[in-house]
């Protein structure tokens, strides 16, 4: 009779709804349901379901969504250690792990009041009055109606209705619907022939199409049928609605060239073997493959899917990025066919609501996602492939903040799978954990075929500042090597972790810098927009012509970015074919795949970016990689700061030579004494690690301990500080197995217009940690704090 709703709000409990006679029999637990809460309308997760009547008087479910669970009892439980170590809601953990933007559709349903019905009731607003606000005022007391329709009925329904709303007229309500994937673009639908119309009468472009279908059995691409069948699009949808055609919503990647099945080296080999040995076992395995990087790990990833699927087992295979996939997802199409389904977030609704389709049914045995396919409802999940474990983009930065690495591994160990987690520079709490006896480490310690590792030079950018007198952006060794791959047909890549032009204006009368309004940084300087752009809230004004303090018209520009190492390019190289992948110029997954496709295919000489082009991709033809400047990030306050710099350049260092030509980097560096520099350059992840678990060891920082950033934010300065005061009592007195640093203003004090304290809590005893945060939490809903003030971080990857 009634069910226990876990909802995507700031709070812990579940909410105990009534379930109507029409729903009784067929609501399961994991199902999702459309309940009133409050004067919102939400979606949430079943996660109980009972017959005993709350002292309270509940309200009904009002809609069911699924009718199948989309959480199965093994999510469900991943679901709730996730609320629990990484001190999120339930509700929000769920709303997360289930496809409800992929599934559903959301709208705006207008409904009077009973305020409203009584005014329009009262005659107020008479058949004779024929003004805009009276026509929609009847029009809803006829029946509630979406936004979207109104707008179509009267031009300034939009401004009415704000009115409306305003004066407790009228009440938004929303509406949730499951999404028709026949309302998919004609290019993302394939169809084919289901049955004969019998004696129903078709309309003539329907029984040409059935015609067509019939006499050409197998799947057809809808978008190509136009130029056979007229009106193709239209007749297919109502066919497929008759039942007599099937339309299939499929995504827009292909497959790679076909080629034939590399022959594992004898590391490839036994790594493979122990991957093999441990889906054998039926128990939980957790491998780390440390290769470096051009070593094959890719090849290991698809014997062992091939393993798994010949065992009747599912795999899963996660990539840091949406910018991985495309060129990964082709490897797998080539290698497992229609049995592999993509997931990530650049996908379009119906793109999504597909593969999870698949994913769920079991028609899909293999599945390649970022981070949030680690939900993924796949069946029998034998195999986990966690790859470029380090990456940071595995850590959600948004409520529930989970680590979708650390998801993966537990997640395996609850079902007895395998987990690999594969990296040329593993982070140092994975290769930590083979030390200590919880993961068994696979090496591939040479590249294929005994192809070398590119050679890498230092350039000190300091000398070459003494010699030349000026400072460049390209060293002259650099713009040598430049010209030599040019003339041997050859191509490079050149990385600068910077986006922009400028990294901001300065008055060279008084020193004043142009901030953001918003948030405590500097503008960047973005030339091809012609404007100064906040990365962190997206504020964009245009460049000052007058200093905005002292009125001085001699401004400068600041620093070097990516749009600026472009256009030094073509002012060097005027010949030179150049494109740039950075989040300027990548909004979307196809304007991402067009460059890179564009590059490999060897349209382009030189490609410049961020750490989009640092990873993952393997291009024969790349000789030559530039790193403009190695010390980016090298000063951020963070005690990552050396290990991400490491990674970062020894990742992008192996783009190069990936082919038969040796490949050749060319690091610029203004400290080339520093150990993350000097050790990236010679490739030895080793000696890196032994020198920065040596101080991780004696500052007693992860992996040494447990740790947790603890963010309070607030509009108003005083209250932020309050706030902060108030927790720095509540750990008072500190205990012994924990240090309480702070509260202290973050290292970017104002964000989106918040100021920001934060305390950092280091203790050597999780299960205490993870009990003072949960009681920080009661602490913030006890005494009302609003749903944004407090930020709980557990396992921070960032401290910025």
């Amino acid at each position: 009779m009634f069910c226990e709703v876990s909802l995507p709000v700031p709070l812990d409990p579940s909410f105990t709804y009534e379930l109507p006679l029409s729903l009784r029999h067929r609501v399961q637990i994991g199902a999702r349901v459309v309940v009133p809460f409050g004067k919102r309308t939400l979606t949430g997760v079943v996660i109980g379901l009972h017959s005993n009547p709350p002292r309270n008087k509940t309200r009904a479910v009002e809609k069911l969504l699924d009718e199948e669970p989309v959480l199965d009892t093994a999510l469900l439980r991943l679901g709730k250690w996730i609320a629990g170590y990484y001190c999120a809601p339930l509700g929000e953990v769920l709303r997360s792990m289930a496809p409800t933007t992929a599934e559903t559709t959301r709208s705006k349903i207008y409904a009077l009041t009973d305020y409203g019905r009584d005014v329009v009731r009262q005659s107020l607003f008479g058949e004779q009055d024929t003004t805009p606000r009276a026509r929609l005022l009847r029009m809803l007391d006829a029946r509630p109606l979406s936004a979207a329709y109104l707008k179509t009925k009267i031009e300034e329904a939009a401004k009415l209705l704000k009115s409306l709303e305003q004066q407790k007229l009228v009440a938004i309500e929303e509406d949730v619907t499951a999404k028709d994937p026949m309302r998919a673009p004609s290019a993302m639908l394939r169809v084919r022939f289901e049955k004969r119309p019998g004696n129903a009468k078709l309309p003539k472009a329907e029984r040409e199409l059935a015609a067509f279908l019939e006499l050409h059995p197998g799947e057809h691409p809808l978008a190509s049928l136009e130029a056979s069948v007229k009106d193709s699009s239209r007749a297919a949808r109502s066919l497929a609605r008759k039942g007599l055609a099937a339309l299939r919503v499929v995504s827009e990647f292909t497959p790679a060239a076909e080629r034939p099945p590399h022959r594992l080296n004898g590391s490839q080999s036994a790594a493979y073997e122990s991957i093999k040995s441990g889906l054998d076992s039926g128990q939980f395995h957790a491998f780390l493959l440390q290769g470096v990087t051009g070593s094959g790990k890719t090849e290991v990833y698809l014997s062992a899917i091939d393993h798994a699927l010949g065992l009747n087992k599912s795999a899963l295979l996660l990539v840091p990025e949406i910018a991985l996939t495309p060129a990964v997802a082709g490897q797998f199409l080539t290698r497992f066919g229609d049995r592999v389904a993509i997931l990530h977030s650049a996908f379009s609704g119906n793109e999504r609501a597909e593969q999870w389709r698949r994913i769920r049914s079991g028609e899909a045995g293999v599945v390649v996602g970022t981070r949030s396919g680690v939900f993924a409802p796949v069946k029998n999940l034998g195999l986990i492939i966690v790859d470029e474990e380090h990456d940071q983009s595995y850590k959600q930065q948004e409520a529930p903040r989970y680590h979708g690495r650390d998801v993966a591994v537990v997640r395996a160990s609850e079902l007895k799978a395998c987990v690999v987690l594969g990296s040329a520079t593993p982070a140092l709490e994975t290769r930590y954990n083979v030390e200590r006896g919880k993961y068994t480490l696979l090496e591939l310690p040479d590249r294929v075929e005994n192809r070398p590792m590119p050679q890498v030079e230092l350039v000190d950018m300091r000398a070459e500042f003494l010699e030349t007198r000026k400072p460049h952006t390209f060293s002259r060794r650099l713009v040598d090597a430049l010209h030599e791959r040019l003339e041997s047909g050859e191509q490079t890549m050149l990385l600068l972790n910077r986006r922009g032009f400028s990294s901001f204006v300065a008055c060279r009368a008084c020193g004043e810098r142009v901030p953001c309004p918003n948030c405590a940084v500097t503008l960047t300087y973005h030339r091809r927009d012609r404007r100064l752009l906040c990365h962190y809230c997206n504020y964009a004004e245009r460049v000052p012509e007058k200093c905005p303090k002292c009125d001085s018209e001699y401004l400068n520009f600041v620093g070097t970015g990516a749009e600026k190492v472009e256009e030094e390019l073509h002012q060097a190289l005027p010949k030179a074919r150049i494109a740039r992948m950075d989040r300027d110029t990548v909004t979307t997954k196809r304007h991402f795949e067009t460059i890179l496709h564009g590059f490999r295919d060897g349209n382009y000489d030189i490609l410049v970016g961020t750490q989009m082009i640092a990873k993952g991709h393997d291009i024969p033809n790349v000789t030559l990689v530039g790193i403009v400047s190695a010390d980016i990030g090298l000063g951020l306050p963070d005690f990552r700061a050396a290990e991400r710099t490491f990674q970062l350049l020894t990742q992008a260092a192996g783009r190069a030579g990936r082919g038969l030509i040796p490949g050749q980097v060319i690091l610029q560096t203004s400290n080339p004494e520093h150990y993350a520099v000097r050790l990236a350059a010679l490739q030895d992840y080793p000696a890196f690690y032994e020198k920065e678990i040596h101080f991780r060891r004696a500052m007693r920082y992860p992996p040494f301990a447990a740790l947790a950033n603890v963010l309070v934010r607030d509009e108003m300065q005083e209250e932020a500080l309050r706030k902060a005061s108030e927790l720095e009592t509540l750990l008072k007195p500190e205990p012994k197995e924990m240090r309480v640093m702070g509260p202290a203003p973050a290292p970017v004090p104002r964000l989106k217009n918040e100021f920001r304290y934060q305390l950092l809590l280091k203790s050597t005893d999780r299960k205490l940690l993870n009990e003072t945060l949960h009681r920080i939490r009661r602490a913030a809903v006890e005494k009302k704090w609003g749903a944004t003030s407090l930020v709980i971080d557990v396992d921070p990857v960032s401290l910025l």
